[in-house]
């Protein structure tokens, strides 16, 4: 699976392993950063992850920050983005199943890398339902 990842300098420390966790899984990932702890607006880096899954329809999104509500609020601004805030596995693998999700957010200061793995490991594993909430995700798109 492709991966574009962002973060704002909240959400450093969890990117950075997010990555390499990510690499060693056999998944390619393009880091779009920042690649310090120099403060930065997250809506810019949720704009350029949203913008890259947009235009590679196979790819999925990361983006992390110190909550993560910032960055789905400003991806989910994007026509065509479905991102969830997930906080564990289960609402990774609902995200997925029922919302057709694209684009993963969750915040640094939320979860740990134990967490984040897991929500890492359901989200890949899962996919799209379809059937009952197929309309339900059609109607997303005003």
């Amino acid at each position: 699976m492709k991966f574009y990842i962002a973060t704002d300098h909240a959400g450093i420390d969890l990117k950075d392993y997010t990555v390499e966790l990510l690499k060693e899984k056999g998944h390619e990932v393009v880091d779009l950063g920042p690649f310090s702890k120099d403060r930065v607006d997250y809506p810019d880096y949720a704009h350029k992850v949203a913008e890259s899954v947009l235009s590679d329809s196979s790819a999925q999104g990361i983006l992390i920050c110190g909550s993560g509500i910032g960055m789905s609020m400003a991806a989910n601004r994007h026509e065509g983005i479905r991102a969830a805030l997930c906080h564990d596995a289960y609402t990774a693998t609902v995200a997925r199943g029922h919302n057709d999700a694209n684009i993963l957010c969750f915040g640094e200061r939320i979860v740990g890398k134990g967490v984040a793995e897991s929500i890492l490991d359901a989200w890949i594993a899962g996919s799209f339902e379809g059937g009952r909430h197929c309309g339900r995700v059609e109607k997303i798109e005003l």
